[in-house]
């Protein structure tokens, strides 16, 4: 995979009035563009996927899909009718409703969320009973099991599911990267680009650092292109 190939710019913005100019300038340089919570309450999903393609942008639908497997299944076929290059569905959802999306994904790849990066050790004790480490590994057989295409889990976890041989195949997408110019924000287990792409991630979701750089650096353009730099001196 080219360097272009492993970046996913978040559009974690309120409006596509303030999305467009992000998309024009980004296209050529990444491959797809992810459509959170946000954008997608505040302008509709099937709105926002076409407003980035008729830009010549490659969407990741960043639902979240989390119910019973019927309604999974279902809103699976919804984002995969609308073209998207791929979609999440929370692991701990279930083995059932995560192989309800794979039923339904038709061209689209399905990901399969795993510990929200946000989540420090005390919380994921808290909300999981048990280390982040472990809750990411369990998560990451049964969306293997289930069929998804690949999983979502932050850079701290890498090391540890690259060494387990029953998850070979698995695409590990990546957020909580920040570049050592950029601020961490609210993200807590995270890694620089060319750390998490030794560590074994296939591609990288990046948001602030590239679409709110700091004054140093640039415009959104050239704080990707310094990412893109970083990321091909490792491959």
């Amino acid at each position: 995979m080219a360097a272009k190939d492993r970046i996913i710019v978040a559009l974690d913005v309120p409006s596509l009035e303030q999305a467009g100019p992000l998309i024009t300038s980004l296209a050529s340089y990444v491959w797809c563009f992810k459509i959170g919570l946000e954008l997608i309450t505040a302008e509709g999903g099937p709105q926002a996927v076409r407003f980035v393609q008729e830009r010549g942008g490659q969407v990741f639908y960043d639902g979240k899909f989390c119910d019973i497997p019927n309604t999974v299944g279902n809103a699976a076929k919804a984002a995969a009718g609308l073209g998207v290059q791929m979609f999440n569905v929370h692991a701990s959802a279930g083995v059932e409703a995560m192989m309800a999306a794979v039923a339904n994904k038709w061209k689209a790849l399905v990901l399969a969320v795993t510990v929200l990066t946000s989540l420090e050790e005390n919380n994921a004790h808290l909300i999981f009973g048990g280390s982040s480490k472990a809750k990411v590994l369990q998560l990451a057989r049964d969306a293997k099991i289930a069929g998804c295409d690949g999983i979502i889990c932050s850079p701290q976890e890498l090391e540890l599911l690259g060494k387990q041989k029953e998850l070979v195949g698995l695409l590990k997408v990546t957020p909580g990267v920040r570049p050592e110019w950029a601020a961490t924000g609210d993200q807590k287990r995270v890694m620089t680009p060319a750390e998490a792409i030794k560590a074994g991630a296939t591609v990288l979701v990046i948001g602030r650092p590239i679409t709110k750089p700091p004054a140093e650096i640039g415009t959104p353009v050239d704080a990707a292109k310094k990412i893109l730099e970083e990321i091909a001196a490792v491959l």
